[in-house]
């Protein structure tokens, strides 16, 4: 099945998560995203060109639109690596499966495409009563606003991923998918380096790159490549919802990689939110590929929302 591209790529994100949060002790933020789209760059425009194929596109602003929201939604994503454990992080990302079963029953209901149904609301309210039990028992001060910042990263990944399921749709190959996202990933991190510092870019300075740190760079730039590419695929040929079900998979090997690597205990609350979080996500997918294998929707939008209800 195609959606088991999704296992290699969360497997391969938490690893670059864990990259990322070693990273984040030598370098910024806009330093680490400019680095993984830059080594983006040159491997897929190297097998392309390999390959004989060619960039040109015809879908540029659809490539702007995936790569500003999905690039933006990286940076966030980064910033709460560095600031959370590592489990916690990943958890409030991937609420992205649930934020794409809220857009695509919301939008099938108000189009009269779906019927209500209690289920999927149950589904969503209990996603949040989850993501209050993960962040009550250890949450600092200090840790609110990364909290927030992971929130908001899975909701506006739900809308790239989509984006990346409607460029499939249009014939466009993940390699160039995933270029034209590193290409947008480099020049931002490139601009927040030049521009006057903020809270998501943490400082504008270059660094110089020691050895562990330029290790760290590289392997956060392959694993993420690799990653893309993985995720696209399964986007692209697979059940959207059975993919976006199977990237709750991260949350496992990330909180192994926690436990194992800094000892991260969140207590009983804790474990029970993500718990709850991954089994609301199960139930949303469930009613959700249920309605879509119902109902023949035709394609005649590009906006990838409405494409997909």
């Amino acid at each position: 099945m195609q959606s088991l591209w999704m296992l290699l790529a969360t497997f391969l994100f938490a690893i670059m998560g864990v990259c990322v949060k070693l990273a984040s002790d030598y370098y910024s933020i806009a330093e680490i995203v400019m680095a993984r789209g830059a080594i983006g760059v040159i491997v897929i425009g190297a097998l392309v060109l390999l390959r004989g194929d060619t960039l040109r596109t015809r879908f540029a602003r659809h490539h702007l639109w995936r790569g500003t929201v999905g690039v933006t939604a990286f940076w966030m994503w980064f910033y709460a690596i560095a600031t959370l454990p590592l489990s916690m992080a990943m958890t409030l990302n991937y609420m992205a499966p649930i934020w794409i079963a809220a857009i695509l029953f919301t939008g099938g209901w108000w189009r009269g495409v779906r019927s209500f149904e209690p289920g999927m609301i149950l589904a969503i309210m209990a996603s949040f009563i989850g993501v209050t039990l993960l962040l009550q028992p250890a949450m600092h001060a200090s840790q609110w606003m990364g909290a927030l910042i992971a929130l908001a990263s899975g909701m506006l990944a739900a809308l790239a991923y989509l984006q990346v399921r409607e460029l499939g749709k249009m014939g466009e190959p993940e390699s160039r998918v995933v270029f034209y996202f590193s290409l947008t990933s480099t020049l931002a991190g490139l601009g927040g380096v030049l521009l006057a510092p903020g809270p998501l870019a943490d400082a504008a300075l270059w660094h110089v790159p020691s050895t562990r740190g330029l290790l760290l760079l590289l392997a956060i730039g392959g694993c993420a490549t690799v990653a893309q590419m993985a995720m696209t695929r399964a986007y692209r040929l697979g059940k959207i919802l059975v993919t976006a079900n199977l990237q709750y998979t991260g949350i496992v090997f990330s909180s192994f990689w926690g436990v194992l690597l800094w000892q991260d205990v969140l207590g009983w609350k804790g474990w029970s939110g993500i718990a709850v979080i991954l089994s609301s996500g199960l139930v949303a997918t469930y009613y959700n590929t249920r309605s879509i294998s119902s109902t023949d929707v035709s394609v005649t939008s590009s906006d990838p929302i409405v494409a997909e209800v």
